[in-house]
């Protein structure tokens, strides 16, 4: 037995919320309270001391891309670069250290933050690494940035026409720039060799120690199936050390169904989870789907990855075959869109007890704002996009983007509000998601100073909440996890201050102490 004293615990239980030690046995809490209550007479137990840490419920990042995030520790790191040249200085860098004709891969620029906000072009990475095949992603993932060898490898030129649900851009003479939006990303992708399994449970095994090390005991991941081999053998091999809550692209739905596959099937490390529909792209690539075209671009309103109809088929399949659906989407129309399939699905698969999801929610119509609580929906969101965005919102969005990131009336309106990172789009990092929640600030920006649309500020113990107790509802496990009590799994995240307490501004020099999943320190001195 492990006995934890001088704690300054939030349980997030509403039967006893503050405590101050809590016995472990195994696994699992056996004792909350205070170390008198719970010292076991004539039992022998271990004692750690925390010397007044804060303790709270494991966090858990609700929309990580898991596979997507291990493989990044290991590719050319542009993210948020401030210039293009800068990104063209780490490509060559990489180039330097790669054989030439091998692919290189990277993630995360954003042209809205350079001087010149253009798209960068094919030439400009051919004139570093014209002998290596490039695809580089943008911060939202929803555009890549690619070079002429990697264009000519997949076939495109200036007369490949538009891939349904993409965009090949192209320039005032129609040729092809080298910028790929949505699905036209997968032209070139399909031609870059896969990480063998083994490569990618290398890559698991140091993302899952970043896991640790930011205070998180579980994800809820959206990669494909190479991501599910990965894990399992993680698994297989006991290695897997942290939850994961395992989502479905819609693509596999059929083998899915045959195979009898459910939502809330395997264990407390491995849970299957919904299926993954992208109704729409994004803000930065001007991709997410609109009812009226974006500020200064009159005849956009962006790209319907996947229209009303198949989505109420695959949302009626899934359904009926006791599968949750889970559903990007961002435009207001996109989220328009989603929550009528969910409404002509209701009732569908009733007797499985499922709960349907929206990612991202950033921007809803006025109309809409009560129907995710009416329809049960949960509403998966990302408060760090809120102050990474803002600009670009303000921007592209105009007098819309009050309606943006709305944390505060998802919550109100009596949606379940569960969070996450977005990672690798935004870093793993969860204090800073807190903070953002909290403040709708920039650290370091002179952008909305005071903070962006304030009244959609939640308080510290909602954003919290909202990365632990929320998590496990939406995963369907409050009898395990999600808060402090005795009988539930011993996940626990130790910070060295109180963050609900003291100002926010202290969350930006929080640091993580420790991280226990199932009563085994897997992060900290205490390891």
């Amino acid at each position: 037995m492990k006995i934890l004293t001088n704690a300054n615990i939030y349980t997030f239980d509403i039967d006893q919320p503050r405590a101050t030690a809590l016995a472990i046995n195994g696994e699992r809490i056996v004792a909350v309270g205070s170390e008198a209550d719970i010292i076991p007479k004539g039992q022998l137990f271990e004692k750690v001391d925390l010397q007044g840490a804060m303790v709270i419920p494991g966090l858990v990042d609700a929309h990580i891309h898991f596979q997507w995030f291990a493989l990044t520790l290991t590719e050319v790191d542009v993210y948020e670069v401030p210039t293009k040249e800068a990104a063209l200085q780490r490509v060559a860098a990489k180039a330097a250290e790669t054989a030439p004709g091998k692919w290189l891969g990277g993630r995360g620029w954003k042209n809205e933050l350079w001087p010149d906000r253009s798209f960068p072009t094919a030439a400009d990475l051919d004139t570093v690494a014209p002998h290596h095949p490039i695809l580089l992603r943008d911060k939202s993932g929803h555009a890549g940035w690619a070079n002429s060898l990697a264009l000519q490898l997949a076939g495109i030129n200036d007369h490949t026409p538009n891939p349904e649900g993409g965009e090949i851009q192209r320039d005032g003479g129609g040729r092809a720039t080298g910028i790929l939006f949505e699905t036209a990303i997968d032209l070139v992708r399909q031609h870059i060799p896969h990480a063998t399994e083994e490569e990618l449970v290398a890559a698991m095994r140091l993302a899952q120690q970043k896991c640790w090390e930011v205070g998180l005991t579980g994800v809820h991941d959206f990669d494909g199936p190479a991501c599910f081999r990965a894990l399992q053998t993680l698994h297989k091999n006991n290695e897997l050390g942290i939850r994961v809550y395992k989502n479905i692209p819609a693509k596999y739905i059929d083998q899915a169904v045959e195979l009898g596959l459910r939502t809330g099937f395997g264990d407390h490390f491995l849970r299957l989870g919904g299926v993954k529909i992208f109704a729409d792209g994004a803000l930065g690539p001007q991709t997410a789907l609109m009812f009226d075209p974006y500020e200064g671009n009159p005849t956009n309103v962006g790209i319907t990855v996947t229209d009303k109809e198949e989505m109420f088929a695959i949302a009626s399949k899934a359904a009926g075959n006791g599968l949750s659906l889970t559903v990007h989407a961002i435009g207001d129309k996109a989220v328009h869109d989603i929550l009528d399939v969910y409404e002509g699905i209701k009732g569908i698969g009733s007797n499985f007890g499922l709960k349907h999801r929206i990612e991202h929610v950033q921007v809803y119509h006025p109309a809409d704002q009560n129907r995710l609580a009416e329809l049960g929906v949960i509403a998966s969101m990302q408060p760090i996009h809120a102050t990474s965005d803002m600009q670009m919102a303000d921007s592209h969005w105009g007098e819309r983007a009050r309606h943006s990131y709305a944390l505060r009336d998802m919550l109100d309106s009596g949606a379940l509000l569960v969070l996450g990172s977005d990672c690798p789009v935004e870093p793993i990092d969860v204090l800073p998601n807190i903070y953002a929640a909290v403040t709708r600030k920039k650290p370091g920006s002179d952008y909305a100073p005071q903070g962006w649309y304030t009244e959609q500020c939640l308080s510290p113990s909602e954003a919290i909440a909202g990365f632990t107790l929320a998590a496990a509802q939406t995963s369907g496990q409050t009898d395990h996890l999600g808060s402090i009590a005795p009988g539930k799994l011993a996940d626990l995240t130790i910070l060295d201050r109180d963050i609900i307490e003291e100002e926010p501004e202290s969350m930006l020099e929080a640091e993580i102490l420790g991280t226990m999943v199932g009563g085994k320190f897997r992060f900290g001195e205490w390891k």
